[in-house]
């Protein structure tokens, strides 16, 4: 492949002669608007608990709240990111924002579960502003300001990361959930002025017809296969009924492949796909994100849930009420004897704000800040390096989470230790890709990271999910020296179901430590794109 300039780089409205303030504020703007996505998620998935009482049927499936944003998005943003290329990023960037706004109005107004869940549908098309916002900057920025561009967006100006927990927590504690999507709607439409006002639209556009059949093709595959993954435990893994989702989603993958090697137009270039400066770049986004979506998870669920205590406590207070209201009678407290199987050490009883404050908030501030000192490193020695440090890192707090006591000190170190390497994953991954591939390739390479690392979040709240589902509570009560059969409490895991989880985490993480130790790009200063 050429390494030389393409044509289209001096075409692309690049602020070159403006001044830093202009530059920055146009940086501020899109990073801001980008934040949408990482917002409503930080929030969203802390209040389910608050939600589904909203829609007593839908059970378990109240996780469709978080799985169907994750899907839709991941299967669009190849797509969107595509079209930003041909139509036009800022164009793009907007009507996902429109569209977002769409979605937590209806969210807000609702109380039927299918309009709910597609009102996360619309919202979830928010996940490619991520896309469009890198090529904004790979466009518009200067080149020497890119890679520190690329790294304060991937990690935020604080909005999601900070203020999100805090905001989140306070509406869930003191309003009603509802309160969520009308904030997030509401900002979302502030920052629109700003958008059509500040931010130049990128001049560069790629002269060719968008392949909707390869767009259909990588969609459908990547769904039917997230699909698969995000609810295989449910439905049973290896059910014919389950596998087919499986099998029908990488059907479809292969089938894009081979289509997209025989078309005149394709969606995505597959001699550049299969180059081993992308593949593994992709390979590693898979890897890493499984501990991304399985210590997100975990650590903020373990923290708020009630203590040992707390919990044996309320079932044996419920059966002295039960015993009392059967027979007419009280009973002495004493008759009653109540423990939990497996037991468990964990439990803090933290609320969504409590939780932000106490362990959220001091890793947001850490991956905000080595987010930008990423960019900065890659712009002088690489991105490598920095990536090799984030997921040393990520292998490291695996094992610390999985080995020390499960307290919310523990979890404080543990988690700010861990969003050093946040920071500077989620910087380095965006910036080896747009040194990786051709400006014109640009959009839908950066919504295939995307598609990767969903893919990878989903795998990892599977794997966790089927540990904790294998290690579940039950009490064991015994009346007055009778035991009763044994109670399940299904809101609550035994230690070694996270315990497992967190060693996946460690064994994923040094499996992407090793295929970045093997790539060959990143390992000079970043040039902001112009390396092919």
């Amino acid at each position: 492949m050429s390494t030389s300039t393409s044509p289209l780089d001096n075409d692309t409205g690049r602020l070159d002669g403006a001044s830093r303030t202009r530059i920055f504020t146009v940086l501020a703007v899109i990073v801001l608007f980008s934040e949408i996505a990482p917002m409503q998620y930080t929030i969203v998935a802390a209040a389910l608990q608050k939600i589904a009482p909203t829609f007593p049927g839908v059970g378990a499936n109240i996780n469709w709240a978080i799985i169907v944003f994750g899907l839709i998005g991941a299967a669009a943003s190849p797509l969107i990111g595509k079209m930003s290329d041909v139509w036009g990023k800022k164009r793009m960037f907007l009507i996902c924002g429109a569209l977002f706004v769409i979605g937590c109005v209806l969210d807000a107004t609702t109380s039927n579960w299918g309009v709910f869940l597609f009102g996360r549908c619309l919202q979830a098309t928010a996940i490619a502003t991520a896309v469009i916002a890198y090529g904004l900057i790979r466009d518009l920025l200067p080149r020497t300001m890119v890679p520190l561009g690329l790294g304060i967006t991937a990690t935020g100006l604080g909005v999601s990361s900070i203020a999100g927990p805090l905001l989140g927590g306070f509406l869930v504690d003191n309003y009603s959930w509802r309160a969520i999507f009308w904030c997030l709607a509401g900002f979302t439409v502030l920052m629109f002025p700003l958008v059509w006002l500040i931010v130049p639209e990128s001049e560069l556009r790629v002269t060719e017809r968008i392949d909707l059949g390869g767009a259909a093709l990588l969609s459908g595959g990547a769904a039917l296969t997230l699909i698969y993954v995000d609810k295989g435990h449910d439905w049973g893994w290896a059910r014919p009924t389950t596998l087919a989702w499986l099998i029908a989603g990488l059907s479809l993958l292969v089938l894009f492949v081979v289509v997209e090697k025989r078309v005149s137009t394709p969606i995505m270039d597959m001699t550049l796909l299969f180059h081993p400066r992308v593949t593994l770049v992709l390979a590693g986004a898979l890897f890493a994100s499984l501990q991304i979506g399985i210590v997100s998870y975990a650590i903020a669920y373990m923290a708020q849930s009630p203590d040992e205590a707390t919990v044996t406590a309320g079932v044996h207070h419920g059966v002295l009420a039960d015993v009392s209201a059967l027979t007419g009678q009280p009973l002495p407290p004493e008759a009653v004897q109540v423990t939990l199987d497996p037991g468990y050490t964990y439990g803090s009883g933290y609320t969504l704000l409590e939780f932000a404050v106490r362990i959220a908030l001091l890793g947001a501030v850490v991956t905000m800040i080595c987010g930008a000192l990423a960019g900065l490193l890659a712009g002088r020695i690489g991105a490598r390096i920095p990536l090799i440090a984030a997921l040393s890192i990520f292998a490291a707090s695996g094992v610390a989470f999985a080995v020390l006591p499960h307290t919310t000190t523990a979890f404080l170190v543990v988690n700010s230790f861990l969003s050093i390497g946040f920071g500077f994953y989620y910087a380095c991954m965006p910036i080896l890709m747009v040194e990786a591939v051709p400006q014109e390739q640009q959009g839908i390479s950066l919504g295939m990271l995307g598609v990767m690392q969903s893919m990878g979040v989903a795998v990892g709240l599977a794997i966790v999910t089927a540990f904790l589902h294998a290690n579940g509570m039950r009490a064991l009560i015994s009346v007055g020296g009778e035991p009763t059969p044994p109670t399940p409490l299904p809101d609550l895991f035994g230690d070694h179901g996270y315990e497992l989880g967190f060693w996946v985490c460690a064994a994923a993480s040094t499996v992407a430590l090793v295929l970045a130790g093997i790539m060959r790009h990143g390992r000079t200063p970043a040039t902001g794109g112009i390396a092919h």
